[in-house]
């Protein structure tokens, strides 16, 4: 089940709260396909979208086509750069290990995640991989962002497949 969040900035920055707005209707049209709603976007430093996605499994019948690897696939080609520099990934759900490692090799700076992932997440959840030091890379993380609200489209829309 989704829980409350792993940790939130007191109080959240404005510009995280709307970039999170713009994830979370990514995440609702993931869920008109059938996918879990789960949705992302790439920010840069000021507010503008370079990338969007939304969870697209279900949809593609591809197990790569997680809303944050669709959105770090956009980002990079408006950047024109597999680096996704000043820029912060916002999104609704803690990424999973293969997001997080997407998130390290496209060198982006800055995540900002709503509600954890108890059973899958990679960033502080069941494994920390954006911290990891091993790594030649390491984003700032802030978790619990609208966290409620993210949350609660996860359960309504499990809810209603069980």
């Amino acid at each position: 089940m989704i829980d409350a969040p792993l940790f939130a900035a007191d109080p959240p920055a404005p510009a995280d709260v709307a970039a999170m707005r713009l994830a979370l209707a990514q995440a609702r049209s993931a869920e008109a396909h059938g996918d879990v709603p789960v949705g992302a976007v790439v920010v840069d430093a000021v507010g503008t979208v370079l990338g969007a996605g939304r969870n697209e499994r279900e949809h593609a019948q591809d197990p790569t086509a997680h809303a944050e690897i669709l959105a770090l696939r956009r980002a990079a080609a408006a950047v024109g750069s597999w680096r996704v520099l000043d820029a912060t990934l916002v999104v609704t759900l803690e990424p999973c290990a293969m997001c997080a490692g997407a998130i390290v090799l496209s060198r982006v700076p800055r995540v900002v995640f709503g509600a954890s992932d108890p059973k899958a997440g990679a960033a502080g959840s069941v494994l920390d991989i954006l911290a990891q030091p091993a790594l030649n890379h390491r984003p700032e993380v802030v978790g619990g962002v609208l966290a409620d609200e993210c949350a609660e489209l996860l359960r309504a829309f499990f809810r209603a497949r069980r």
